[in-house]
C-alpha cells in the first residue's frame, strides 16, 4: 500500500517562503512521477508542479513559475515544494500525488494521471 504524507503547511504572511514535504512509503519513489496540486475553497483541484522520476524534467503552473520549485530526493523517498514570494491567492490545501505513468508535459499536469494521493496540508497566506 503506497502512502503519501504531506507536511510543512501553515499560516504565513504575504512575501514569506515555505517548504512543503511529502514522504512516500510502501514502495520506492524511484520510477514514480511526483506532483503537487492545490485546492482552494469552492474551487477545483489545480495543478501546481510536477517532476519526473529522475528530477530531470519539471513543469509548473503559470501562476507559480519563478516562485515555486519542485524537487525530489529518491534516497529519502521525499518530494519537496519550495514556495517563495507567497501571495494570498496561494492559500489552499496542497496535495502531493504520485503517478506510475512515465513523465509527459501533456499529461503529468492532469490530476487523473496520478494513482496515489496524500491527505493534503493547509497553506494560508495572510496579507
Amino acid at each position: 500500500q503506497v502512502q503519501l504524507v504531506e507536511s510543512g503547511g501553515g499560516l504565513v504572511q504575504a512575501g514569506d517562503s515555505l517548504k512543503l514535504s511529502c514522504g512516500v512509503s510502501g514502495r520506492t519513489m524511484s520510477g514514480l512521477v511526483m506532483g503537487w496540486f492545490c485546492q482552494a475553497p469552492g474551487k477545483e483541484r489545480e495543478f501546481v508542479a510536477a517532476i519526473s522520476w529522475s528530477g530531470g524534467s519539471t513543469d509548473y503552473a503559470d501562476s507559480v513559475k519563478g516562485r515555486f520549485t519542485i524537487s525530489r530526493d529518491n534516497a529519502k523517498n521525499t518530494v519537496y515544494l519550495q514556495m517563495n514570494s507567497l501571495k494570498p491567492e496561494d492559500t489552499a490545501v496542497y496535495y502531493c500525488a504520485a503517478s506510475t505513468r512515465s513523465y509527459g508535459s501533456r499529461w503529468s499536469l492532469i490530476a487523473d494521471t496520478y494513482n496515489y494521493w496524500g491527505q493534503g496540508t493547509q497553506l494560508t497566506v495572510s496579507t
